[in-house]
């Protein structure tokens, strides 16, 4: 079953498990996914594909991420909490994200590959290893693993 449809069918579900959270982080990402349909030029009643459903899933987490890094440094912890259990069932949502050893492994053969050597050649070495790993790696960490291995 598609992701979208997927979703669409566990709000009844979290509705009879009183379950508050689940159900409002459901809701606003079915909301997000229909409004991806709409903007795609397609019908509302329509689902997204599979790919379209993590890369709206992908959005809304880092949606949540920057709001409690935000309410963080606001010194609102009390904001922050909400936002925190809802980036918890989108991740669960999401397929588990690779290791930062296992994306060293890959980036220390893509470099070898690509001959990258320098600091200079990070941003196409970077924008080489994300193609590759195709949505598998936190681009921060893919990140930080480049920048250490370039160092």
């Amino acid at each position: 079953m598609a992701i979208h449809e997927d979703l669409k069918k566990q709000i009844p579900e979290a509705m009879r498990a009183r379950d508050e959270v689940r159900l409002r982080t459901l809701r606003s990402l079915v909301t997000a996914m229909t409004n991806e349909v709409v903007a795609k030029k397609r019908k509302p009643d329509e689902f997204l594909t599979d790919d379209e459903a993590l890369a709206v899933l992908k959005r809304a987490a880092s949606q949540r991420k920057d709001s409690i890094e935000q309410f963080l440094k606001g010194g609102r912890p009390e904001l922050a909490e909400p936002e925190q259990a809802e980036l918890a069932i989108i991740e669960s949502l999401l397929p588990a994200m690779m290791s930062r050893d296992e994306v060293e492994q890959i980036a220390r053969a893509k470099m070898a590959e690509l001959g990258v050597s320098t600091k200079a050649e990070s941003g196409k070495f970077i924008g080489a290893l994300m193609k590759e790993l195709k949505g598998a790696a936190d681009g921060q960490v893919v990140k930080e693993v480049v920048d250490s291995l370039l160092a």
